[in-house]
């Protein structure tokens, strides 16, 4: 349900002039934006030319091509700077509220597209569904279902306390129309700060009876939003790309974590954010195993807030060291890149408050300029020797090149190798209405079409079968690796009651189950990636054999490319916190309140059951179920393409004699000619390899 919601603007966020050095390190990203204009250029000028059937497979592409927005997630705890890292990666300080602490789980996506004024051009806000409340409400989230399975009856008690005042709090804000707005979602033609308060900040103070947010409105609605996403031009950026701004995973009702890992298993970028003061600390270990659960190349770490360090060049190193350490003791990214720097100072820059900025942030900064600044940045203006000190540059160049190499060129050279098909297609047409005369009797369209549609069944079924039976044996060797986790930490619990009795609190890691489960996910994924490799370079050989015996040898032109395979999400899910991470108080309120050893391995095996059931399923049956729709969607896309450019060639035998003469016409020449050059400046632009035609 989408409600309009009038409310006029009362404080637009600031719009500031964009120097040129606030686009350093997106050189690579501007390179990219160049080739996909010409791309689409190319894909316009094709569409012009096509026939009526080929036009509209250019379209999909065209359409493919626009709605391409790549997604940088940027993760950590709450207090660690991410929101004004945020921001000053859009160039727009004060964008995103960064001076209170949100306790909800709201994720917030900022839509950034190129344009030459800087303006809001609108923002929608989605509420949680009734269960999602519900299981807040009835169950105390994650957090209570873990204290209620465990036993934890003072903390289960604590949870329930804090979310009924949070309850009172939320009706108090809302009256009768809490339960009405479960589900719904708000849009807006604009948005400011002022807004963006009302739907995702609340505040520090939420448990505090304190008349006067609600006096100033902050927080109305956030109680029950879950995410905002909101649309703006941004003249920083030379290609379209999404910010998202994730919850901190240190909670306390562990709803962010969730959120959270949803952000990042549909995002190939992440950036963990991560305080200088505390970087991984103990209270980071919700963060850690989500790192743990990505590959090198999708995590980029950057340490915020070093202008708060007394000596950043002396403690930098320091701090460089016992990250990679504390990432190498808990099987994370150990060549993860990361990166230093201070959004305090990009920001300080871009409001243009140099003057303002504290004395021991100033003392800081000074000391870090002389072991980071060289000859070649002394002839820059102060601002731009600050903005190189704050790490945004870097950042911005490394984001640039993942997207670039990561995603931007994979799609690229898909949709021009598309295109480069769509287009040989249409020189395949002109050809048969060319040579019609010489060619053997054609297959009519209705006969091409049913022999597609029966090529398409087949190929389908096939690798819906291989995945289907690559998804059994995943599930199998996972099925297997949390029977044998569970049974070897029981065989050591009871070890350890034998030996040390129930005096000696005894605790087990889950650290051994993730990384079982992480090695069954990567070989699964290896084996499906493979089998759709495979099947659609059978597709290929099947369709290139269906247009020699359509269509003759006329159709040797065509260059048919196989479609890609994508790589497939992260398992995050695994990085959910369960019972056994905890080694506090209840761990021992569990051991204290259980006798016997029986009792212990029962209980133990039903605690550990339950608490690993949740991302099991999303690992065994969910994710698995979405790779393979994916893997179809891909081989559907390619034959519907095809069904386009064979339903364009056999308009070529309706009138042969006909078509050949108005094929020689000036201008039918002339639209060979140009679709020739199309297939050359695609093939340019994007690199693509020479390919022999379908005939071959």
């Amino acid at each position: 349900m989408n409600v309009e919601v009038p409310i006029r603007p009362e404080k637009p966020t600031s719009v500031l002039a964009q120097p040129d050095y606030l686009n350093a390190g997106l050189e690579p990203l501007r390179e990219f934006a160049d080739r996909a204009r010409r791309v689409q250029e190319e894909l316009t000028a094709l569409q012009q030319a096509a026939g009526d059937s080929a036009r509209r497979a250019v379209a999909r592409l065209g359409r493919e091509l626009n709605d391409f927005e790549p997604a940088v997630t940027f993760l950590g705890q709450v207090k660690s700077g991410k929101t004004s890292l945020v921001n000053a990666m859009a160039g727009w300080p004060d964008l995103l509220p960064s001076d209170v602490n949100p306790w909800t789980s709201v994720v917030t996506s900022l839509h950034l597209s190129p344009g030459r004024e800087r303006q809001e051009t609108g923002a929608s806000f989605q509420f949680m569904e009734e269960d999602e409340w519900d299981r807040l409400v009835h169950k105390g989230g994650r957090l209570g279902e873990m204290a209620n399975r465990a036993g934890a009856s003072g903390e289960l008690e604590t949870i329930r306390q804090q979310i009924e005042m949070l309850r009172e709090k939320s009706r108090k804000r809302l009256g009768n129309k809490f339960e009405m707005l479960l589900g719904q979602e708000h849009e807006y033609g604009y948005f400011d700060k002022n807004l963006l308060e009302r739907y995702i900040c609340i505040g520090d103070d939420f448990f505090d009876d304190d008349p006067a947010e609600d006096i100033a409105n902050q927080g109305r609605f956030a109680d029950i939003t879950r995410s905002a996403d909101l649309y703006l031009n941004c003249n920083s950026k030379p290609f379209r790309m999404c910010l998202r701004d994730t919850p901190g995973v240190n909670d306390t009702f562990m709803m962010r974590e969730q959120v959270t890992i949803n952000a990042v298993r549909s995002s190939r970028i992440c950036i963990v954010v991560l305080s200088a003061h505390q970087a991984l600390t103990s209270v980071d270990m919700a963060l850690i195993r989500m790192i743990s659960s990505l590959k090198s190349r999708d995590v980029v770490i950057f340490v915020n807030r070093i202008d708060e360090l007394h000596d950043p060049s002396a403690q930098i190193p320091e701090i460089e060291t016992s990250l990679r350490k504390v990432l190498a003791d808990h099987k994370g990214p150990e060549d993860a890149d990361i990166i230093f720097g201070s959004a305090y100072w990009a920001n300080t820059v871009l409001t243009e408050n140099l003057d303002r900025m504290h004395s021991a942030s100033t003392n800081a900064l000074m000391k870090y300029a002389e072991m980071k600044l060289n000859a070649s940045t002394l002839d820059q203006s102060p601002a731009a020797m600050i903005w190189h000190l704050s790490g945004l540059p870097e950042l911005n160049r490394i984001i640039s090149e993942r997207i670039v190499t990561k995603l931007g060129d994979p799609k690229l050279t898909r949709i021009a190798s598309s295109a480069v098909t769509i287009a040989s297609g249409q020189q395949a047409a002109n050809m048969v209405r060319v040579q019609g005369h010489q060619l053997h009797d054609p297959m009519s369209m209705f006969a091409v079409r049913s022999e597609l549609n029966a090529l398409a069944e087949r190929h389908r079924t096939i690798l819906s079968e291989k995945i289907n039976q690559t998804i059994q044996a995943y599930q199998s060797r996972a099925d297997r690796a949390h029977a044998n986790f569970v049974e070897r930490a029981t065989h050591s619990l009871i070890t350890h009651l034998e030996n040390d009795g129930s005096g000696q609190v005894w605790s087990y890691s889950p650290t051994g189950l993730r990384m079982l489960l992480k090695s069954a996910y990567a070989l699964f994924a290896s084996r499906v990636q493979n089998a759709a490799r495979s099947q659609y370079e059978l597709a290929v050989v099947d369709i290139a054999e269906l247009y020699f015996n359509a269509f003759g040898r006329a159709v040797e032109g065509i260059e048919l490319s196989v479609p890609e395979v994508q790589e497939l999400p992260a398992p995050v899910t695994i990085a959910q916190t369960i019972a056994l991470d905890f080694n506090d108080g209840w761990w021992m309120s569990w051991w204290r309140r259980t006798r016997g050893y029986k009792a212990f391995a029962r209980q133990f095996h039903t605690l550990v059951m339950a608490e690993t059931q949740d991302f099991m399923t999303q690992l065994k049956t969910v994710q698995t179920a979405q790779i393979h729709d994916q893997m179809i969607y891909t081989l559907n896309a390619f034959f519907e393409q095809n069904l386009d450019i064979m339903i364009e060639i056999s308009g070529g035998h309706e009138d042969r004699e006909g078509n050949r003469r108005k094929c020689l016409e000036p201008e039918k020449l002339e639209r060979l000619d140009k679709i020739e050059g199309i297939i050359d400046r695609l093939k340019s632009c994007c690199r693509l390899p020479e390919t022999e035609g379908a005939g071959t």
